[in-house]
């Protein structure tokens, strides 16, 4: 579990002015987010910021109940990037390969907690603006919690800002846009077609010009 304290101060005096200050950020249906948990949200990956963009969309006193999952073999190889990534941003580490066990069991658990999950199914960042195909993690997750309702939200500028194998922070205003909830529909293909759709269809929204 995140360290309540720590993550408040992180989030409020670090994470927050950055995002408002530095990036700025157009919302749509803002109301859409969860205020409460079990639930899911699925995002677009393009950059290391996107996780702290989503968080900070919530308020404080929710945020210790929402948990960004993310790949192990990521930041578990760095003691101190690992302590912050768990302890302060709240992670939930997946390995990306595991001989034996379950690697959504830390998920599993953390639905039944009752926090709400944020989940990149296009597993890595990947190139600006692109999205790839989805990972079907997802859809065994809602299969197992078919009651727990999956929020699309996509993201758009943050690949401009951070993006992949860069390390300098450049302002760049980022829009988000956040779907209807989608509810276990009894088939893994169904159910992932529909949530790709939806994620397309909110990327078409903001009418963006090519990505250059």
């Amino acid at each position: 579990m995140p360290n309540i304290l720590l993550r408040g101060f992180f989030f409020f005096f670090i994470v927050r002015p950055l995002v408002l200050l530095g990036l700025g950020l157009n919302i749509r249906n803002r109301a859409g987010l969860p205020t409460k948990g079990p639930a899911v949200i699925v995002a677009n990956h393009n950059s290391h910021l996107d996780t702290l963009v989503i968080l900070s969309l919530f308020p404080l006193a929710l945020l210790p109940k929402v948990r960004p999952v993310a790949a192990a073999d990521y930041f578990l190889r760095n003691p101190v990037l690992a302590w912050f990534a768990t302890k302060v941003i709240g992670i939930i580490p997946v390995a990306r390969s595991q001989q034996g066990g379950n690697p959504l069991a830390l998920s599993f658990e953390a639905l039944r907690r009752g926090e709400i999950l944020i989940i990149f199914p296009e597993g890595s960042r990947g190139t600006p603006e692109e999205m790839t195909r989805f990972k079907k993690g997802i859809a065994l997750i809602s299969k197992k919690y078919p009651t727990v309702p999956v929020v699309p939200l996509f993201l758009h500028g943050l690949g401009k800002a951070l993006p992949r194998g860069d390390a300098i922070f450049v302002p760049f205003f980022c829009d988000v846009f956040i779907g209807s909830p989608q509810a276990w529909q009894g088939d893994k293909e169904q159910f992932m077609h529909h949530l790709e759709e939806q994620m397309s269809d909110l990327a078409t929204q903001g009418n963006f010009p090519l990505w250059d």
